[in-house]
């Protein structure tokens, strides 16, 4: 049994939501195993509840909240008539409802009323260009207030809103926007980074002239020579008009999002304006226990689903909080010393942004008056537990730490925090509400207590509509659901420990299988990345013809040299604290570890170029260049 970190008091258990909405449900606040089960067990009802909690503004309630029950193609609330843009626009008063900050800009406001009236004008601006229920508006926006009133603009429409970050390359756009087909497309001249300025007008002008279905481009910011036919910004807004809100059903596409597509062209996953707002509420409302008048925020890009997520804490009647460019510039100390200058109460980054703050000893708890926080978010990759123990000895001890993991697959999460439970060291706290998550053994029988494969038995209100230009749902189902029909195959590695809390082991594409035994990468890396002479890791599965050895290359800490006695250490480390199995049979050093833009490592993509294949979209990653040094080394 993991040990216990942290635990809610009981006066923060009985003002959570989570314990209201338990209370009026009729069950225990502190039995949250009953009711999950009842939550996946009661589908129709649990999903009707998050509604009702959440106060769902539609101008006609569904006749019931499940129709024709299949996996995949289950019909959520029918005959539902709402607006996502409308549940996220339901104030309207001077307080704040997006602060906004960037590498060289200090925190500024825009209140409900003037993004109101921002997505009003953005509105009237994209119909005069022609944009009605169904077009598609295409964006490359930093995380501003600007990619914000976009996407209500558009959803108020009822057209698709698809976004990716500014740093993507030519060909990461055209293979994202290119499925899509696009009429607009909002982009900015150039975007900061690190203290430098970066011109993405030949991306911008590449895209238009591959992608013949944009009719229209429109600049943020300072106009672009490069881009005479574009239009600019203020122009778009330029006409006032009444904020109105298409009506539309439940399923009605809202966004498409895309996998990271780094060994293959990336999946655009369509998803349902209904099912986006009612998994959103009920995670920020009940498992994150945001309130209205809460400040939130989460690292990201616009082309994370994570982006997606914050900007739903607009429902809840919450302040956003967006920052635009490196986390660390000028210095690792900026978001935290924008968490304390803001009043941050729920703060989200990435192990990898913790580890850094680690290794460079920073204190955050010192660095800035962090007194307001409450949550504590981590996802993009599993938390080992040298980092739980960072967080509360470092950053706060009365903190909820809610390592949390899904995907754009359901724009949303299966295992997350719950805010009347512990926080047990290494752990997510449990599986989300609604989520018949089980984790399945090589003979697909669900187990407790061992490793299996993250699966989904039963519909979840958030699953794609479908994919982009898969009509008849084939490239659809061979993703989810060719391995176990009927049932979804996330594809991730994971235990579900006896106490109902989850660890997560890695990718299963990317599981390592030496002598037949499945291993988590994440493993490894909880083993390796504690030694204060390695400052990053990746391994990898590397097939020598009847068997697969593990091999683990690791970036040194600065002034380290990997030498014969390191690699005999580190040897040791990971056989001591895992198993002879995870012990690699070659341990190489690289300059850097290849990471996506939104974070993660890419060890697929290791993979394919130490096995000599080729990886198709290097606009997905942050560091594309640093994939060479892998080629041939192995």
């Amino acid at each position: 049994m993991s040990e216990i970190l942290w635990r809610p008091s009981p006066e923060r258990i009985a003002a959570s939501n989570l314990a209201a909405f338990a209370r009026r449900l009729g069950f225990d606040p502190i039995d949250y195993p009953t009711l999950w089960r009842w939550s996946i067990e009661h589908r129709g009802e649990f999903w009707q509840a998050v509604w009702d909690d959440g106060g769902v503004i539609a101008s006609h309630r569904a006749d019931r909240p499940v129709g024709v029950e299949a996996m995949p193609g289950t019909e959520w609330f029918p005959g539902a008539r709402l607006n996502y843009a409308e549940n996220l626009l339901r104030r309207a008063d001077d307080a704040p409802a997006i602060v906004f900050a960037s590498e060289d800009a200090a925190p500024a406001e825009m209140t409900w009323w003037e993004l109101r009236d921002g997505v009003a004008r953005a509105r009237r601006g994209l119909q005069r260009l022609g944009v009605g229920v169904g077009d598609r508006v295409a964006a490359l926006l930093p995380n501003g207030p600007e990619a914000v009133t976009g996407l209500l603009a558009t959803a108020s429409l009822g057209a698709v809103w698809s976004s990716c970050s500014p740093d993507f390359g030519p060909l990461g756009v055209i293979d994202r926007f290119g499925q899509i087909e696009p009429k607009v497309l909002l982009t900015v001249a150039g975007y900061r980074y690190q203290g430098r300025q970066h011109d993405i007008t030949s991306t911008v002008a590449r895209a238009t002239a591959t992608i013949a279905s944009i009719e229209q481009v429109v600049v943020v910011g300072e106009a672009a020579p490069a881009l005479p036919a574009a239009m600019p910004w203020d122009a778009l807004l330029a006409e006032g008009a009444p904020l109105e809100f298409t009506q539309l059903p439940f399923d009605h596409p809202l966004a498409i999002l895309y996998s990271s597509g780094t060994t293959g062209r990336p999946k655009s996953l369509v998803h349902g304006a209904g099912g986006t707002l009612l998994k959103h509420l009920s995670e920020l409302r009940l498992h994150s226990d945001l309130k209205a008048g809460d400040r939130l925020f989460w690292f990201t890009t616009c082309g994370w689903m994570m982006w997606n997520w914050l900007v739903s804490g607009l429902a809840v009647g919450a302040t956003i909080v967006l920052y635009d460019g490196s986390p660390s510039h000028p210095s690792l100390e900026r978001l935290w010393r924008l968490a304390g200058d803001t009043g941050i109460t729920h703060f989200g980054v990435s192990p990898r942004f913790l580890a850094a703050n680690a290794n460079a000893g920073i204190v955050p708890g010192k660095v800035a008056d962090l007194s307001a926080m409450r949550f504590l978010g981590s996802t993009g990759a599993p938390l080992n537990p040298g980092q739980f123990d960072w967080v509360y000895a470092n950053v706060a001890s009365d903190v909820q730490l809610a390592s949390i993991s899904g995907g754009s697959d359901i724009v949303g999460c299966f295992a997350l925090g719950v805010p009347t439970l512990p926080v047990r060291r290494g752990e997510l706290q449990a599986r989300a509400l609604g989520a018949a998550v089980e984790s399945w053994d090589a003979s697909g029988r669900p187990v407790v207590g061992e490793k299996g494969d993250l699966v989904c038995t039963r519909p979840l209100v958030s699953m794609p509509v479908g994919f982009w230009g898969d009509p008849d749902g084939a490239r659809y189902r061979q993703a989810y659901f060719a391995e176990h029909p009927g049932t979804w195959t996330h594809g991730d590695f994971i235990e579900i420990r006896p106490e109902g809390g989850v660890v997560i082991y890695g990718r299963s594409d990317t599981t390592l299988n030496p002598g037949g035994v499945r291993i988590g990468t994440a493993e490894i890396y909880r083993a390796v990345e504690t030694m204060p002479e390695i400052a990053d890791s990746i391994a990898v599965g590397h097939d020598t013809g009847g068997d697969v050895e593990v091999v683990l290359f690791v970036v040194a800490s600065p002034g380290v040299v990997l030498d014969d006695h390191l690699i005999a250490r580190i040897k040791d480390r990971i056989r001591t604290e895992t198993s002879p199995r995870h012990v690699p049979r070659r341990v190489l050093a690289v300059q850097a570890v290849p990471y996506t833009i939104s974070g993660k490592k890419v060890e697929k993509a290791v993979r394919a170029i130490v096995a000599g294949e080729t990886v198709t979209d290097r606009a997905a990653l942050a560091n594309p260049e640093a994939l060479e040094e892998y080629a041939g080394r192995v």
